[in-house]
């Protein structure tokens, strides 16, 4: 199966190189150059990834993703601009399953794709494991991505859900953040990078607000995080 990735992205410069090496790496590659019509493409078509810059003409980052996951939970790297760690917490907040600021190390793109790539498009682990998670008022369910938590029905991207399957897993057992990231994240820990916290906050948010005490998703000072 070939990859289909949507770069939405206004410089055009940018947009074709990244387009060029995606298409040499056996990609199949979709180009937009504005947030409406990368959100009118990412709902009408269907994209294995979707690589979004955040200043965009007509619609921006935030906004598209926003809608799009309304809609849809396709894979998405924010393209940021470097340093702007608002932009990268707005980004998780919306949605976003990962970032990369710029300017950005090619290799490193790569390696965040096929991350990315490797939980969404590759089964065979999947199938191995069971497809549903039961555990007191938690029910997920890997064929749609679908977390209910005292039979209110949550949206979750890929990796939220994949973070709150391993920690329901492992319930009541505090799990490294190394471990985490090697386990959901797919890259190696490193102490400056706050991808983990964001999605656990943002995990934890959507449960709290569905009556969850807070306290059940833990940070474990100096050690990981734990689901009681």
């Amino acid at each position: 199966m070939i990859p289909k990735v949507l770069i939405v992205e206004d410089d055009q410069s940018l947009n074709k190189q990244l387009s060029e090496l995606l298409s040499v790496r056996g990609f199949s590659v979709e180009q937009c150059f504005d947030g409406e019509t990368g959100l009118a493409q990412s709902l009408n078509e269907s994209f294995d990834l979707i690589l979004l810059d955040v200043l965009l003409p007509k619609l921006d980052g935030f906004s598209m993703l926003k809608r799009l996951r309304n809609h849809r939970t396709t894979p998405v790297i924010m393209i940021t601009a470097c340093g702007a760690e608002e932009e990268r917490i707005q980004g998780f907040n919306k949605g976003a399953d990962d970032y990369l600021p710029k300017p950005f190390n090619v290799e490193e793109l790569m390696l965040r794709i096929d991350a990315l790539l490797r939980r969404t498009i590759n089964k065979q682990d999947t199938l191995r494991r069971p497809a549903e998670l039961k555990s007191d008022l938690f029910f997920l369910d890997k064929s749609n991505l679908c977390v209910t938590y005292d039979e209110q029905q949550l949206s979750f991207t890929t990796i939220e859900f994949n973070l709150l399957w391993i920690l329901l897993e492992n319930q009541g057992e505090v799990l490294s953040k190394p471990y985490l990231y090697q386990a959901v994240l797919e890259r190696d820990f490193s102490a400056y990078d706050r991808s983990l916290d964001m999605h656990l906050s943002r995990i934890r948010r959507k449960l709290t607000e569905c009556g969850m005490f807070a306290e059940r998703l833990k940070t474990v000072h100096g050690k990981g995080y734990c689901l009681s």
